[in-house]
């Protein structure tokens, strides 16, 4: 193709995560496994929240929303990658490569966005009880997510923007399982330095700023925590915080190390596998961390299994 621009591009291919059939078969099951468990998880997170009027809080309202993105982060992936580990030629359209980038940006980032927001949330209902009711109003919880999904989508314009219009060589060769930016940009004819700072400058806001407020929000719960009297409101203080710093770190930090890298090396397989775990198994996880170890979603659960 020469230095024909990558709109005459018909198709990728993507390489996956292997090439010799009994692992694939084993990846198949796997994650075959993992997205059931998540579809099952976060559809009955979002089931039990709309069910029982006591989850009728802000609280509930932002593990919803989590939940839903979740779903749709997982099925934007999963589906596909359960396909090319059934048959031998890996292909994808210039158009569903496209459509999968913008689609996983936003949900992903949007995602971000949401992790930070529920942080907030728990600090102000441990930090600041008595003005909880007013500064999470309906109102505003329903302004914190909308703001969540419009940054989710004003990174996956920029992103998308400057990674699809790079120059191609016609090399179309995906070393990954799904169409993501940095393995994109390994095939760019041209230099990708405009592109990296770009998704470099994203990154920032929309990686390391949540994370800078959940920092903040569980450094002040934590230290909120060791005033209570109580002994039994510590540990359940601590024992959320750990769970939901586990879900936080898996996410942040496997993106993080993918996103924030200017000028990085060629995608391996390491770096793929540790796409897998903001990629996949996060969603997985989140409905357990967050909802399902909760004591008001167990007995929301149990409601619905008596009737």
């Amino acid at each position: 193709m020469g230095k024909e621009n990558q709109t005459y591009l018909t198709e990728f291919i993507l390489v996956g995560l292997s090439s010799d059939p009994p692992t694939q078969i084993l990846l198949l099951v796997v994650f075959l496994i993992i997205y059931l468990l998540t579809v099952f998880g976060n559809l009955l997170i979002i089931f039990l929240i709309h069910s029982d009027s006591r989850l009728h809080t802000p609280m509930y309202f932002f593990l919803e929303n989590l939940s839903f993105t979740d779903l749709c982060f997982s099925t934007i992936i999963v589906p596909q990658m359960l396909f090319h580990l059934l048959v031998m030629r890996k292909t994808i359209s210039f158009m569903r490569c496209s459509i999968q980038m913008a689609s996983f940006l936003v949900v992903g980032c949007t995602e971000s966005s949401l992790l930070a927001v529920m942080s907030y949330d728990r600090y102000v209902a441990v930090c600041k009880p008595l003005h909880y009711s007013t500064l999470m109003t309906q109102r505003i919880c329903v302004q914190l997510v909308a703001g969540s999904w419009a940054s989710g989508a004003l990174v996956s314009v920029v992103d998308t923007t400057f990674t699809l219009h790079l120059p191609y060589k016609g090399h179309n060769v995906i070393n990954h399982y799904f169409c993501e930016p940095p393995a994109l940009l390994k095939l760019a004819s041209e230099d990708t330095y405009s592109t990296e700072m770009a998704i470099f400058a994203m990154g920032v806001v929309i990686l390391l700023g949540p994370v800078s407020l959940i920092l903040f929000s569980y450094w002040n719960i934590i230290s909120t925590a060791l005033l209570m009297k109580s002994r039994e409101g510590r540990l359940k203080v601590f024992a959320t915080c750990g769970s939901h710093f586990i879900a936080v770190t898996f996410f942040y930090g496997s993106t993080i190390f993918t996103y924030m890298q200017p000028n990085s090396k060629k995608m391996n397989e390491g770096d793929k596998v540790i796409s897998v775990f903001y990629s996949v198994i996060t969603s997985m996880m989140n409905p357990f961390i967050y909802s399902l170890r909760n004591r008001d979603v167990k007995e929301a659960f149990r409601k619905v299994l008596g009737k």
